[in-house]
């Protein structure tokens, strides 16, 4: 059947109703479609610059299912190359990250550099006159572009400039860099996971604050009972809890191009500049004095929005830049309508001192990590949806909720809204809906 995309999304402003086909998140034909018109066609993030820091630094990723490399050559260039040899296939680069003059890939030995170009080739005699060793070097990703650190590849050579396309995200990605000069480096290391549900969900979870209590009411209370604990140590007075600033603040912000984020006065420590009794009383003077400098450099408003209040951004599709208790760049791709592969990292200021590292690692495995707070609350309730679409007689999902205000509060699903008329952009008019 051939369904009108008006079919698969209903977006009524004048009754404020919007709400989701769930074959979106079931349909084969759906993710064909999503691979060729999205995932081809658009920016996605590759990797950060201080991972391949130094000449002859390289990182493998996959990004679309596609196996990829990244690397930094002996000029200080960054090139994006596909993982696969021009001879036979076999993939080249076989660790996750390292340093090498070279690239040879374990089949038969043909030798690369890191621009590239094909070096050498073992009895390259018993090759005919028509065999040339220019064309045969490592096959370029299309588009590759760096803003601030952030490296991202476009498989369309027509794709707008990287700049373009992140549009209003670009102001909190310079917000979460300002905050430490700009100087700022992926730690070492990465979570990785599977979660057996579309990837679209978890696009929709990373910047729904409406969860925030419900699923993860274990981590509120935690925090609450150990910063109290803190508190009557020191001889401070009790604070109001996490949970009231976290629902009486903030906002949800469009950003263009399916961008969007939810920001909020942060309910809990940011080793960036805000203090919390688990930080300790020695950490309280050093966090002030960042403020004060974060002031004087970028004024009140700004050091304010940088050190105290927390944000959870989704650059479409497949990106999240979670500036909270840590800062976490996070990607997610599709393998099936209901699987997807997540990687995460942490990102944190290069001159950092080690005390707040180990506080900000802290926060983050705590919260963010694969076997902490937050992650298996989401998980799990990202699976029980994607369980719960087999009931295909309840064929719609609602994300209604704020529609009607004008001024949309962080736990609203405009941030929902925004990623699906994008992806309704990109899909086109009409697409085919197999069965779910």
């Amino acid at each position: 059947m051939l369904h009108a995309m008006n079919d698969l999304i209903v977006d009524d402003p004048e009754r404020c109703v919007f709400r989701v086909h769930r074959s979106t998140m079931t349909s084969e034909a759906i993710l064909a479609l999503e691979r060729e018109r999205i995932f081809s066609a658009v920016w996605l993030y590759l990797g950060h610059e201080s991972e391949i820091r130094n000449a002859g630094d390289f990182v493998r990723r996959s990004v679309a299912g596609r196996p990829l490399i990244l690397t930094r050559s002996k000029t200080g260039a960054i090139n994006a190359f596909y993982n696969t040899c021009t001879h036979r296939g076999a993939t080249i680069c076989r660790r996750d990250a390292g340093n090498a003059s070279s690239l040879q890939c374990f089949y038969h030995a043909w030798t690369f550099d890191l621009d590239g170009n094909l070096i050498g080739v073992p009895d390259a005699q018993a090759y005919g006159p028509a065999f040339d060793r220019s064309a045969l070097g490592l096959r370029r990703v299309a588009r590759v572009e760096s803003y601030r650190g952030l490296v991202f590849v476009s498989f369309n050579p027509e794709v707008e400039p990287l700049v373009d396309y992140l549009a209003g995200a670009r102001e909190y990605i310079d917000l979460a860099l300002d905050a430490a000069d700009g100087e700022m480096e992926v730690i070492h290391g990465s979570n990785q996971y599977g979660i057996r549900a579309n990837w679209k969900l978890l696009a929709e979870n990373s910047a729904d604050g409406y969860r925030g209590l419900p699923t993860h009411e274990t981590y509120f209370k935690y925090i609450a009972s150990l910063e109290e604990d803190a508190r009557r140590k020191m001889g401070a007075i009790s604070s109001n809890g996490a949970a009231s600033s976290y629902l009486s603040t903030g906002r949800g912000k469009s950003l263009g191009n399916g961008h969007a984020v939810s920001e909020k006065v942060a309910p809990w420590g940011r080793p960036i500049a805000k203090w919390t009794p688990l930080f300790g009383a020695e950490a309280k003077p050093k966090l002030e004095a960042i403020v004060a400098r974060l002031t004087e450099k970028y004024g009140a408003e700004r050091a304010q929005m940088m050190t105290q209040t927390s944000r959870n951004m989704v650059i479409f599709p497949n990106l999240v830049l979670n500036d909270i208790m840590a800062v976490t760049l996070r990607t997610f791709e599709p393998v099936a309508p209901g699987e997807m592969r997540v990687t995460a990292w942490q990102l944190a200021p290069v001159n950092e001192s080690p005390e707040m590292r180990a506080a900000r690692l802290d926060n983050f495995l705590t919260f963010l990590g694969p076997g902490g707070f937050a992650t298996p609350d989401d998980l799990e309730a990202l699976e029980s949806c994607q369980q719960g679409f087999a009931a295909r007689e309840v064929e719609w999902s609602d994300i209604s909720r704020g529609m009607h205000l004008n001024e949309p509060r962080p736990l609203d699903e405009l941030q929902m809204r925004t990623f699906w008329r994008r992806w309704r952009d990109l899909m086109g008019a009409r697409v085919p809906v197999l069965a779910r």
